[in-house]
């Protein structure tokens, strides 16, 4: 006999997906997109939706139609591919940028308006928020009684109130576009969209959330889908309203903070202006609490996936990831973000054509023939769009700047959907002369 959840049940794990969600790439990277996008904020505004809320609920009910793991998900492209795909994302939104990211954005926003940007703060915080982290996890079992029930009520409350502040009292004075904005708005905010690490959080996630429900005794597969689907629909409308107010709050600053300020000084910045210092304080706790959910969520999620391939058990993992993670947030965040920029762009486009072509899997013949080489087109265009950005762009021959969609970011797109109309013909061709042969 499977249990059902109450109405309570269901809406604290979709509380608790938006928990897990909304970290600090959720709370930085819209007030930039605000206030670099100027007159342009809305149209920005729906390309970064598309990626930062779109692409992470269709990951949950892709994830949900399977069963729960990104090693579900990936079937189509090999056992050896999809672990190589796994792992790269576990390490992405896990140990190597987004946990570091958890601390070092809490520590920008609370602490180092009072005690100074420098290494020795940010390398004592870095030890307490980590030890706090690594305390929750090693119990993950109780994970949706400590973060559904209650530290993600808190977290909402907390930025309902940061909205409403945002709608209420604008700061008032919006700076004109940026060049990027000016030129191609949308597709600049869709791949700004990838900084928040959402969709690769939700490849990763997706157990998290389907075990969520288990431990409370479902077992039918049909319900655990339709639950995971909830919570994700859930979160999806908790992010949108959180980012359509954030994006408010960035493009009315540009009187309070130079154009090109990250994120947390954004914020830091209207909330003083708005609030006094008490704001400040508030907004500290907040972060602290939007942070803290994300890397417990992330660490535990780390350390079951890694617990099945190394000889090592949950627990040494989780302060193993955790000690490690620690290390790298004391490279600040403007450093980190640097570093993640064209990784993610690299890792984006792959992940992507995944999610969306596993809805098709009853379409082909065969899916590998049809997902691994999509996947693997998109992955080298991205290659190059992530080359493009970094140190390694003046080595790039000249045409690479005048692909289809290159300005955009984009150039990953057309080649993928060129090399998925061929795979599509092959794949039917293929399968009518099996089809002819048989008959014969």
């Amino acid at each position: 006999m499977t249990n059902r959840l109450t109405t309570r049940d269901i809406l604290a794990l979709g509380f608790m997906t938006f928990a897990l969600f909304v970290g600090a790439g959720n709370i930085i990277f819209p007030p930039m997109v605000g206030i670099q996008s100027g007159e342009h904020v809305w149209i920005a505004a729906l390309g970064f939706l598309i990626t930062a809320v779109g692409l992470p609920v269709i990951t949950v009910i892709a994830l949900a139609r399977v069963g729960g793991g990104i090693d579900a998900l990936s079937s189509p492209i090999g056992k050896a591919a999809g672990i190589v795909l796994a792992t790269v994302c576990y390490l992405a939104v896990g140990p190597l940028f987004a946990t570091p990211r958890t601390a070092t954005v809490s520590f920008e926003v609370g602490i180092a308006p009072l005690t100074g940007d420098g290494a020795l703060p940010l390398f004592i915080y870095s030890v307490l928020y980590f030890a706090l982290v690594i305390l929750i996890s090693l119990y993950p079992g109780k994970l949706l009684d400590t973060v559904g029930h209650f530290l993600a009520p808190l977290k909402i409350i907390a930025l309902a109130v940061l909205g409403v502040a945002a709608l209420l009292w604008p700061a008032d004075g919006m700076a004109p576009a940026t060049d990027a904005y000016q030129h191609a708005a949308f597709s600049s905010g869709f791949v700004n969209g990838y900084l928040t690490m959402d969709t690769l959080g939700a490849l990763v996630f997706g157990i998290v959330i389907v075990n969520a429900a288990r431990s409370r005794g479902v077992s039918d597969a049909k319900l655990l889908t339709r639950y995971t689907i909830l919570a994700g629909l859930i979160a999806g409308v908790g992010l949108t309203l959180v980012y359509l107010s954030l994006f408010r709050l960035g493009s009315d600053s540009a009187s309070l903070v130079d154009q090109n300020a990250n994120g947390a000084a954004i914020l830091h910045a209207y909330v003083q202006h708005t609030f006094g210092n008490t704001g400040s304080l508030f907004l500290a706790a907040l972060i602290f609490v939007a942070c803290m959910v994300t890397a417990v969520g992330l660490t535990c999620a780390c350390a079951e996936f890694f617990e099945q391939y190394l000889p090592l058990s949950y627990r040494q993992l989780v302060f193993i990831l955790g000690l490690f993670s620690m290390l790298v947030s004391n490279l600040g965040l403007s450093h980190l973000i640097q570093i993640s920029v064209p990784v993610l762009t690299a890792i984006y486009p792959p992940c992507i054509v995944l999610i969306l072509l596993s809805f098709t899997l009853k379409w082909w013949k065969k899916s590998a023939r049809v997902i691994a080489p999509t996947m693997l087109i998109s992955l080298l265009f991205g290659i190059i769009d992530a080359a493009k950005g970094s140190a390694l762009a003046s080595l790039l021959p000249g045409f690479v700047q005048r692909l289809p969609l290159a300005e955009q970011g984009l150039s990953w797109l057309p080649p993928s959907l060129a090399m998925l109309v061929l795979v599509a013909f092959y794949d039917r061709a293929l399968g009518r002369q099996q089809v002819s042969a048989h008959q014969q």
